[in-house]
């Protein structure tokens, strides 16, 4: 997805998210909509394009489904590895460091994981999105001590007034047995069988 910008809405109802992310694409010429439930009971509605539609969307959703808006996201200009990860991109490598964001809204997890890519020279590992996690979103990124330290810095920055903020950390020199653990997945059934 290579679009400039991305919009979303997080909803706590299915019905009013299917009813907002209607009006959102009636709303303005958006280049791709992907919609559907998360756990625990979510709707979220996930536009991209061009920077004026995707913003009219945007507040076509806001208005329509306004009660049942958990959070929402919107970032023109998009780093290109955020849409990447949301497709569930992983980049299997941990350097010196790696860095963890955990959220308890999805849309802030995209909003700080945009935020860490732009601002440091680190590498995005996951962005993990509500299933799985309770509703919850999770972002590991890799690289040097100082990169991630403020990569974090801008991703938690970026959240700090939505109260969405579960914790950051910074962990030097992961132990190798933990860091093969993260690459091969961050889900712990997966690892067991």
């Amino acid at each position: 997805m290579p679009d400039p910008a991305l919009a979303l809405i997080e909803f706590d109802s299915i019905a009013t998210g299917i009813q907002a992310g209607d009006a959102m694409v009636k709303s303005a010429p958006v280049a791709h909509i992907i919609a559907g439930t998360v756990h625990p009971g979510k709707f979220l509605v996930l536009v991209t394009g061009d920077v004026a539609p995707v913003q009219e969307a945007l507040a076509a959703g806001l208005a329509t489904g306004s009660a049942a808006v958990l959070d929402h996201v919107f970032l023109p200009g998009v780093h290109p590895d955020v849409p990447a990860a949301i497709a569930a991109a992983r980049q299997p490598s941990i350097d010196e460091a790696l860095g963890i964001v955990e959220t308890s809204s999805v849309a802030a997890a995209i909003q700080a994981a945009d935020a860490g890519l732009k601002a440091a020279q680190v590498t995005l590992l996951e962005l993990r999105l509500a299933d799985g996690l309770g509703g919850k979103g999770l972002l590991f990124f890799a690289g040097h001590v100082s990169d991630i330290e403020a990569a974090l810095d801008a991703g938690c920055t970026a959240i700090e007034n939505s109260g969405y903020l579960v914790n950051a950390v910074v962990i030097p020199q992961l132990h190798p047995e933990m860091a093969a653990n993260l690459i091969n997945s961050t889900r712990f059934r997966s690892l067991v069988g």
